[in-house]
């Protein structure tokens, strides 16, 4: 008896999608010609963006490269037939100045009797990335390389300052002695008074120790690199000190002010809440003006405060308090069972912060803790207005010089290219730490 059901015995294989829904022709009929409207809009704007790059190609692509002055550049222009205020760029002032751009005016050997000195900052910016990896791929690297992470911050500023070794040598003895102070004494009274008397033991020995200890180990064993002083520091690599610097103080300054923020304690919340909201109510820049020119009056007769230590203190304050409440909107996302599952653990409050509430916080906040990094590299180049050579100052002394006055693009053009290449940097990784943490909520 022949079987006539109507039910299919087998399944058939999938088939492929059609070609116009995959791929590139797919993505471009769903986001740029899904509709009439959306299809001129897409084509009025590939018209002029096309107009435009076949402008800014024709600007920039000429060989001017070789030339040694703007005189020079127009010479080319003319053998080219251009004429004109935009007739080309002039990249000779980039293959030239490119090295001062970058290192200011860092010891490079030029002088009679000089040394090329310009390795330090390079040496000191390639450990930077090492130092970085534990941190950034700690998946992905050897666990033991953290100790170095640890060193670091006591061997660049070695580097590039240089000076006898057992300066940053006491300074990290100085963390040590308060680590162990802190774990004496919390283990025999409490974490809260092993913390106070940690603190107050480390600043001891910075600010009447450490000098003492350093020089008499110099004078025994003189390990030292020359120094450099800092008026000589500019360009990128300033602003890439700055930056580095405040942003790795900041943001454990910004998660104890965000702690200190929501903590019942009346005199500590006062204090956060005061610090964060003065801070964030002034401008960057009148910040640097302080520094710049008030500070000393605070300090001691006779106080020689570093500039560049200025700095670093006053943007990394402004960092700070941005971070704080970057994190506080972390700590404020977390649902009300979190802590009381930290409660029914039986974790005390720190237990709690470093093993349930602040891992969770973080990760909710990453967007904005990248966000404010970026600001802050940015926020670099206002050091120009008390009188460091950053990259934008450092374009004033270039045009001030006959050979290359007039020129303005080339320069910025290089500038905002090397602040484009360290800021995208961090807004990938920072969607590569989202995606990997998967801290989007499903």
């Amino acid at each position: 008896m022949s079987d006539i059901s109507f039910v299919r015995t087998e399944m058939l294989p999938p088939k492929d999608p059609p070609a116009s829904e995959v791929g590139v022709v797919g993505w471009a009929r769903a986001n740029l010609f899904s509709g009439w409207f959306n299809s001129i809009l897409t084509v009025v704007s590939l018209y002029f963006v096309i107009k435009i790059l076949i402008g800014l190609i024709g600007w920039a692509w000429v060989p001017t490269w070789s030339a040694t002055s703007l005189p020079e550049c127009r010479v080319i222009f003319e053998e080219l037939g251009r004429s004109g205020h935009n007739a080309g760029a002039c990249w000779g002032v980039i293959a030239e100045r490119w090295p001062q751009l970058l290192f200011g005016f860092y010891p490079n050997g030029y002088e009679e009797g000089t040394a090329d000195l310009r390795w330090r900052p390079v040496l000191a910016f390639v450990l930077l990335f090492v130092a970085l990896a534990p941190v950034l791929f700690s998946d992905k690297v050897p666990a033991k390389l953290i100790y170095f992470t640890a060193v670091y911050p006591f061997l660049m500023p070695w580097l590039l300052w240089g000076g006898t070794v057992w300066t940053p040598v006491s300074a990290a003895l100085g963390f040590v002695l308060g680590y162990v102070v802190y774990k004496a004494l919390a283990q025999s009274t409490s974490e809260l008074i092993g913390l106070i008397v940690g603190v107050v033991a480390a600043f001891v020995w910075w600010l009447f120790v450490a000098s003492l200890f350093s020089s008499a180990l110099a004078s025994v064993v003189p390990l030292a690199l020359e120094s450099v002083e800092s008026r000589q520091f500019g360009g990128f690599m300033l602003s890439i000190t700055i930056g580095v610097v405040a942003i790795g103080l900041s943001l454990p300054i910004g998660i104890v002010l965000a702690l200190g923020r929501q903590s019942d304690l009346l005199i500590v919340k006062t204090l956060c809440v005061g610090f964060i909201e003065f801070i964030r109510g002034v401008p960057l820049i009148t910040l640097l003006f302080v520094a710049s020119t008030l500070l000393n009056i605070f300090m001691p007769p006779g106080t020689n405060f570093d500039i560049i230590m200025r700095v670093f203190i006053m943007v990394t304050l402004f960092a700070s308090a941005y971070m704080a409440e970057v994190i506080r909107g972390g700590l404020a996302a977390l649902p009300k069972g979190q802590y009381e599952g930290a409660d029914s653990l039986g974790l005390n409050y720190w237990q709690a912060q470093r093993l349930i509430i602040m891992p969770q916080a973080l990760k909710i906040s990453i967007p904005g803790i990248v966000s404010t990094f970026i600001g802050v590299f940015k926020d670099t180049t206002l050091v120009s207005v008390i009188g460091l050579f950053d990259p934008l100052n450092l374009t004033n002394a270039i045009r001030a010089d006959a050979d290359w006055n007039g020129l303005v693009w080339e320069l910025y053009g290089f500038i905002a290219l090397l602040f484009f290449v360290f800021c995208f940097g961090m807004s990938r990784y920072s969607m590569y730490l989202e995606r990997k943490l998967q801290t989007g909520h499903r």
